[in-house]
């Protein structure tokens, strides 16, 4: 018990050292946490060591401690993501009022794809919330624009077959992503769901990065594949719109 009680109270030291570190406006000396906390400064010493090899916290110059690169890189990532939500917003929602179907945002994240925004179209059937579920890469349009244009790369492994449309060869996905860079949007049908069909195209950065993907998908009786190239057309001018609108800092491919 008493070992599971000291456990306990490095953690909560730890933590506190972290917080006050990152609460901080002028970046605290070993000697100064040592102090206000009173442990002793070997201990406070150990503590932040094993804060800073795990990435949370790292010395500026001056030897006093900051956040480190997990947390910042966190910081920045989340931020990215509603700075990108704010500006393409308006496109989903004129895309959602154009079309009548469901329009989505999605970024590549630690390997994984992440829908960060959606607007609903008027129609009831197909009107799915896609936003925080779990997709593949390879079996719809978001993920298909986002492995095309490096934003994500083919997981290792096989890839999951989640119908008989579902493209489970990496030749075969390869060649399909050679043909969605000639186009400029992804289009999938049946692949994800049955019954389901969407089309995609890329979000860049105006140092031409693709930093996300916009779609508008509804159901397969609705939207046949001459429905779904035109959209993707007004896709990528609407994106090309925003570029305007924006004075370049996110464009279209």
């Amino acid at each position: 018990m008493s070992e599971l009680v000291n456990g306990t109270q490095a953690i909560d030291r730890a933590s506190a050292l972290l917080i006050h570190i990152l609460e901080s406006s002028t970046p605290p000396l070993l000697s100064q946490l040592a102090r206000t906390y009173e442990i002793p400064k070997s201990t406070t010493s150990r503590m932040l060591s094993a804060l800073e090899r795990q990435g949370l916290i790292r010395r500026d110059q001056q030897g006093a401690f900051i956040a480190g690169d997990v947390l910042t890189q966190f910081a920045r990532s989340h931020n990215h993501d509603s700075v990108l939500v704010a500006r393409v917003h308006s496109v989903l929602e004129k895309l959602a009022l154009i079309t009548g179907e469901t329009s989505n945002l999605a970024v590549a994240s630690n390997g994984e794809m992440k829908l960060i925004d959606q607007v609903d179209g008027h129609y009831l059937l197909g009107a799915t919330n896609w936003v925080g579920r779990s997709i593949p890469f390879h079996a719809s349009a978001l993920g298909k624009v986002l492995l095309a244009y490096g934003a994500a790369t083919i997981p290792l492994g096989k890839l999951e077959k989640l119908t008989t449309k579902t493209i489970i060869s990496r030749p075969k996905l390869l060649t399909e992503l050679e043909n969605v860079r000639k186009k400029g949007y992804a289009i999938i049908i049946d692949e994800l769901e049955e019954g389901l069909v969407a089309v995609a195209a890329p979000i860049r950065e105006d140092d031409g990065r693709v930093v996300g993907a916009v779609s508008i998908s509804g159901p397969s009786p609705r939207l046949t594949m001459r429905d779904l190239t035109k959209i993707g057309e007004v896709i990528i001018q609407e994106i090309h719109s925003l570029q305007a609108n924006h004075e370049g800092k996110i464009g279209a491919a």
